[in-house]
């Protein structure tokens, strides 16, 4: 798959803004995290956004972000664990470039994510499960999947390299 542009999707805990970084240096390309746009932008980080705004508005400026980063070429943008789920969103990216959905396990997940409120959508495991569930069906659509729950970082960005490559 020939690309310059890659999204990089999947559940909170996934190692997206990880990846994201290794795998734009890999490739000499700019890296670029929604979340840390919307902090950016919003001046605040996202649990008080959230807390202060509520999701609705939230997923308008997670959005907003999503289309001011279209033009950009030469790109891997690491997604908000939501940013997917909406089928607008989803519209653009497939169509702007290559989505990668980083899979990992839920056991994976409980191992990375601290149900201490720090993660607005991880308050406790009942709940964060079902939402893991829920999103599951929208990352299946992402065309490329890549088994982020083994190895390091570098082996998750080889295997991408490797498949962009061909």
């Amino acid at each position: 798959m020939k690309a310059d542009k890659i999204y990089l999707v999947g559940f909170m805990g996934a190692g997206k803004s990880s990846v994201a970084r290794a795998l734009a240096r890999r490739l000499d390309w700019r890296v670029e995290d929604i979340d840390a746009v919307i902090e950016t932008r919003e001046r605040a980080d996202i649990p008080s956004i959230f807390r202060q705004h509520g999701e609705p508005y939230f997923r308008g400026v997670e959005r907003a972000a999503l289309i001011d980063l279209l033009p950009l070429r030469g790109t891997v943008v690491a997604t908000g664990g939501g940013t997917f789920m909406d089928p607008r969103n989803r519209e653009l990216m497939l169509r702007d470039g290559v989505v990668i959905w980083l899979d990992v396990p839920f056991s994976v997940v409980l191992d990375r994510v601290p149900l201490d409120g720090r993660r607005p959508l991880a308050a406790d495991r009942g709940a964060l499960e079902a939402l893991y569930n829920q999103r599951r069906a929208a990352y299946q659509l992402a065309p490329v999947r890549v088994d982020a729950g083994r190895g390091p970082v570098d082996l998750l960005v080889d295997q991408i390299v490797d498949g962009l490559e061909t």
